[in-house]
């Protein structure tokens, strides 16, 4: 599978920019989600990569193939990149079986393709069906109702999936006759003897013509593989359907129809056509949200064990943050069309690069404490937290204060040059939906009213600690003295909303203890993962541990 770049692309409809100068590469076999919340362009960098939607700006690469180039007036259409799209709706013909919805896109392939002698494929099949007999016979006698009554479809299901046929060898395996045989092993051995003669004369007629077979039966001449512009043939286009059924597990239900199905196995059914033509690619756009709680679960342990089997570079929409922690090897955090971070799950987790990616993601949200402080000489950094209570943070990075605000306003000042150089010209556009610094929210018990409060003055002595809701733990030793304002047990954990003061801070404890609310609990905040953030800019500044001066 090819890896994706994306270099530059811009897509703006007027002055309002759905995603903005985004670089971004996607390696091979990866499972990538883009993440963030609704309208902030992801879905518009999926339907750019498929060809669905055209960029303003930039270049998009498949593999070595140039799909999309501004500067060159490339534009390769959709149905020419080999990619498969999943939709939030499923969109399953409704008057199509679910074996005729698989197969409607295989018919419309048509390229240049290996040519492949397709007898001998089936005869080769058929062979290896007939080197266990015992297993024929006890395949098709599985399929017996109550009353000894053979169904003779579910004994075709058996047979392609127990020997990866196609359906029409397991007919002609099934047509055999060999479960109805006293001697399975015999007669199988029998007719298998036949169908070895017919493959060998097969061979024998390549031969002669200076041809051979490979191992995907795939012609060769002369050292090359013979290749053709075709259609798909119906072996082919079976063997396919039979393969991605087997991976979904829909094997049974190919006669039925998409009304006769439940959510689940609609899901399944549309991964598998989208599966079947062998895409470079796979995009999905949030293709779990009409399902319910439990079978969204279970539909994300089977897209994982999917990614792994087919070998296939996954591309995933979703703004369920806990979606993309379980199934992406990397996430991609998009808000107002501007990557945030592409990181791997843990990393955007434990190390998010700015205020917005430590809100969205994790569940329960992340505490946000406002802190004033400066570093001291041995290099860690003291704060003054939640109305006069002094912690100092040891860093576990050696953080320069001085040199990293230096270094933040020259990066600053670059990004203003660049801008005043860019409109100059003629073709500059400014954005609409401007960039802003994501507006933090402090917990408290009285919340203010945000609209009639004025723009604080901040310097560098100003920064935001986040703290995540597991690094809080009730002690019985010193700490901060709260009080249990909500408890919210769910049995193995208890999220409570702890009380300091004014402010609300979040922790979750693990264990099934109960708790009251009112009750007084001293609490400690523990982990080397609590991060520090620069106030003016919103960027992490540091991770650490705290250690508290006083109480």
């Amino acid at each position: 599978m090819p890896t994706i770049t994306l270099t530059n692309i811009t897509k703006r409809w007027k002055n309002y920019f759905g995603v903005d100068n985004l670089s971004l590469e996607i390696p091979d076999n990866s499972f990538i989600t883009l993440l963030g919340p609704s309208g902030c362009g992801k879905t518009t960098i999926l339907r750019m990569i498929a060809g669905l939607e055209t960029p303003t700006e930039g270049r998009i690469t498949i593999g070595d193939n140039v799909v999309f180039d501004s500067e060159k007036g490339i534009n390769v259409p959709a149905n020419k990149r080999r990619v498969g799209f999943l939709f939030q709706n499923y969109a399953l013909w409704p008057n199509m079986t679910v074996y005729q919805n698989i197969m409607f896109g295989l018919k419309n392939i048509k390229e240049e393709l290996p040519v492949i002698d397709v007898e001998a494929k089936r005869h080769t099949d058929i062979i290896r069906a007939l080197q266990n007999g015992k297993r024929i016979k006890a395949e098709v006698l599985d399929c017996c109702d109550k009353n000894g009554k053979l169904d003779n479809n579910r004994a075709y299901v058996k047979l392609i999936d127990a020997f990866e046929l196609s359906i029409f060898s397991a007919k002609t395996v099934f047509e055999l006759k060999i479960h109805e045989s006293d001697n399975p092993e015999e007669a199988a051995n029998k007719f298998k003897a036949e169908y070895e003669q017919k493959l060998s004369a097969i061979l024998d007629a390549h031969k002669a013509k200076g041809e051979e077979i490979n191992k995907d039966f795939e012609v060769v001449k002369s050292g090359n593989v013979v290749r053709e512009v075709r259609k798909l043939t119906d072996e082919e286009m079976d063997s396919r359907l039979r393969q991605v059924a087997r991976i979904v597990k829909i094997g049974m239900f190919m006669d039925r129809y998409p009304a006769e199905l439940s959510g689940g196995q609609q899901q399944r059914v549309a991964i598998a056509r989208t599966l079947a033509p062998r895409p470079q690619v796979l995009f999905m756009d949030e293709p779990l949200s009409n399902l319910d709680a439990k079978l969204r679960l279970e539909m994300r342990y089977e897209l994982q064990r999917l990614h792994v089997e087919t070998g296939s570079t996954f591309v995933y929409v979703t703004h369920d943050q806990m979606e993309a922690m379980t199934l992406a090897t990397q996430i991609c955090l998009v808000e107002n069309g501007v990557l945030q971070q592409y990181a791997p799950p843990l990393e955007v987790y434990r190390r998010p690069e700015n205020l917005f990616v430590a809100d969205f993601v994790g569940n329960p949200s992340i505490n946000f404490v406002e802190a004033r402080g400066n570093q001291q000489e041995d290099g860690s950094i003291s704060l003054d937290i939640l109305g006069g209570v002094k912690v100092k943070l040891v860093t576990n990075e050696n953080v320069k204060l001085s040199e990293w605000f230096e270094k933040r306003d020259i990066d600053a000042a670059k990004k203003q040059e660049l801008r005043k150089e860019l409109m100059k010209g003629k073709h500059y556009v400014e954005k609409a939906n401007k960039d802003e610094v994501f507006k933090y929210h402090i917990a408290k018990v009285m919340e203010e009213d945000s609209s009639i409060q004025s723009e604080p003055v901040v310097s560098n002595e100003d920064f935001v600690l986040a703290i995540r809701p597991e690094a809080i733990g009730i002690t019985s030793g010193e700490g901060l003295h709260t009080t249990i304002y909500g408890a919210m047990p769910t049995g193995m954990e208890s999220t409570l909303k702890l009380r300091f003061g004014d402010y609300l801070l979040t922790g979750v404890i693990f264990g099934n203890t109960a708790y009251k609310i009112g009750e007084n609990v001293s609490i400690n905040i523990n982990g080397d993962d609590i991060l520090l953030f620069d106030r003016k800019s919103g960027m992490r500044v540091a991770t650490g541990h705290l250690v508290l001066e006083n109480a």
